[in-house]
């Protein structure tokens, strides 16, 4: 059988957070070119749908908004084979200063939320005789990430709990994996690394020469939810262009 074979998910089901926009879009157009129906959420809808690909109304830090977006997709569609929690993210916040309120939506977002989609798929997964969890983690949440302190606490969070669930649900064959997204180019990267220019810049520092983009997370999401994974559970995939330099290096002398 050749390779492409494996990554064909017709007939499969899956549920990607925060579709709407960003890596998120990418992430369920390339699931649904693969085969999958695939159900995005948000809590507004988009100005167009591609092929293969349904909207629900939901904010996922509700638990019962939660359960009634992942309960209508596996109505629609008969089962629910893949989860992907990509809905996340965070603006700059001095740690000093930020306000509970903060703390509490930032939180919600990027660690809670994950849990409520992953409670909220694990019934139906177990029905369809198993499934792949995949949350879309972060750099930031296995590095120091000053600036964004809430925000790097929850992705490590967010790595441990995958590891757990992994643990927790592998004798019902349900997968759980994290992606730690590194240095990605979306379409509100200015307000993160700047312009064009310091975009280029930062991706001239990586050990590929570019920033990632939402293709390059597709593509692992892909990886993860296929045959060719059936025996990765409670793993850290590194989607991060060879990682960052180290900063001393930049202060060494002829370095």
């Amino acid at each position: 059988m050749q390779g492409g074979a494996h990554l064909d998910l017709a007939g499969k089901a899956a549920i990607v957070t925060g579709g709407t926009r960003g890596l998120g879009r990418v992430i369920a157009m390339r699931l649904a070119e693969a085969g999958c129906a695939v159900t995005i959420c948000g809590r507004a809808a988009p100005d167009d749908l591609p092929g293969g690909i349904t909207f629900h109304k939901a904010d996922v830090r509700d638990p019962d908004q939660a359960r009634a977006l992942v309960d209508a997709a596996a109505a629609m569609h008969g089962r629910l084979d893949i989860l992907v929690n990509n809905a996340g993210g965070s603006p700059p916040a001095d740690a000093a200063t930020v306000s509970p309120r903060f703390v509490d939506a930032i939180l919600k977002l990027n660690l809670v939320a994950p849990l409520y989609m992953a409670q909220a798929a694990h019934p139906h997964m177990v029905a369809a005789g198993g499934g792949s969890i995949v949350n879309i983690a972060s750099v930031s949440g296995a590095r120091p990430s000053p600036g964004t302190a809430v925000y790097g606490a929850a992705k490590a969070g967010l790595l441990n709990l995958t590891q757990s669930l992994a643990q927790e649900w592998g004798a019902r064959n349900i997968r759980v994996n994290a992606i730690v997204a590194g240095l990605m180019q979306t379409e509100n990267a200015e307000a993160t690394y700047g312009d064009a220019a310091a975009q280029e810049a930062v991706g001239r520092s990586m050990p590929l020469g570019r920033m990632g983009s939402g293709d390059d997370i597709a593509g692992a999401v892909l990886f993860l939810c296929s045959p060719l994974a059936n025996w990765v559970s409670g793993a850290r995939l590194e989607v991060d262009g060879g990682g960052e330099r180290p900063y001393f290096l930049d202060l060494v002398k002829g370095a």
